[in-house]
């Protein structure tokens, strides 16, 4: 934010491309001005309002720190839930986390992966059954891991720690996937039309960084690393519910960007209208658009709508 300017309401919203024309969004786009472009993705998101977030960004201390409070000075690796599935051009990652997974098919999934990580010297925490995380030995090296967001859809192959350190990753990464496609939880995952859990993805390392600088006010998200990036630097933060959204003003980041644009549509936009016709918003697209919305821009009627 410019020094000196005043803060407004924030909507970080799903890629412009997912939003169909005809959305009360592609209206409100097209009497709205338009803003020189933000940062694109997730990470670019959190970046542009938490100073010093990129792809080093130590994601997994922080987010046990929020969910369990005890990431002290460790160093932690996040080693969430995957599916992967081979295709004729190698391994992809289709999803890492949200797998449908509750904590018993999360328990039964670890037991068989504890003598591997026990024998390297690792501790398996699972945190919650989507988010778990591995306690590293004090001074252990890391190399660079791509996050979730980087790597979903593309072969692994590119995406895998490279280097003398990244080999022993490599390795431990193998014999993991082997436990997991032979664990009969899977099977039964796929006889109940869930996609198995064959992998774990490895990200996130470090331990908790120095104190976050932000200039927002306030978050409200469902998103567990935002708002753990939220209360380490200080600002206040609240899960996403219809009273949140509905008392939301200046200074405050609203998430919306993993929600499909329809959802948003008919659950949230009752809620958002009241917003935009009381004070100036930014809507910021993960694809990076980013436009702002003032109450007068309404009576901007010769703006014809379907941008």
């Amino acid at each position: 934010m410019p020094a000196g300017a005043k803060p407004s309401l924030s909507l970080w919203l799903p890629a412009l491309t997912h939003v169909e024309p005809g959305h009360p969004l592609r209206e409100l786009l097209a009497r709205a001005d338009r803003l020189a472009e933000g940062a694109a993705g997730y990470l670019g998101g959190l970046g542009e309002h938490f100073q010093g977030v990129d792809a080093a960004l130590p994601a997994a201390a922080l987010t046990r720190e929020w969910l369990a409070g005890d990431a002290g000075d460790a160093t932690w690796l996040a080693a969430d839930p995957a599916w992967v599935q081979p295709d004729m051009n190698g391994v992809r990652l289709l999803a890492c986390g949200q797998l449908q997974l509750d904590m018993a098919e999360a328990q039964a999934l670890a037991a068989a992966l504890l003598p591997v990580f026990d024998e390297a010297g690792l501790r398996l925490d699972i945190s919650t059954p989507d988010r778990w995380h591995l306690k590293l030995p004090p001074g252990t090296p890391l190399p660079a891991f791509a996050a979730p967001e980087q790597a979903l859809g593309e072969d692994l192959s590119q995406h895998l720690p490279a280097g003398a350190e990244g080999r022993r990753w490599c390795v431990l990464l193998n014999e993991i996937q082997v436990l997991l496609h032979q664990h009969p939880l899977n099977a039964q995952r796929r006889a109940r039309g869930l996609a198995p859990v064959n992998s774990l993805w490895l990200w996130g390392g470090g331990s908790l960084p120095g104190p976050l600088r932000s200039d927002l006010h306030g978050v409200i998200s469902d998103d567990l690393l935002l708002r753990a990036l939220a209360r380490h630097a200080g600002v206040a933060q609240q899960a996403r519910t219809a009273e949140s959204v509905a008392a939301a003003s200046a200074g405050w980041l609203i998430d919306l960007q993993d929600l499909p644009a329809g959802e948003i549509a008919s659950r949230w936009w009752p809620l958002l209208q009241p917003l935009l016709e009381r004070q100036p918003v930014i809507l910021h697209f993960a694809s990076a658009e980013r436009w702002q919305r003032k109450p007068w821009h309404r009576w901007r009627i010769w703006r014809g709508a379907g941008r």
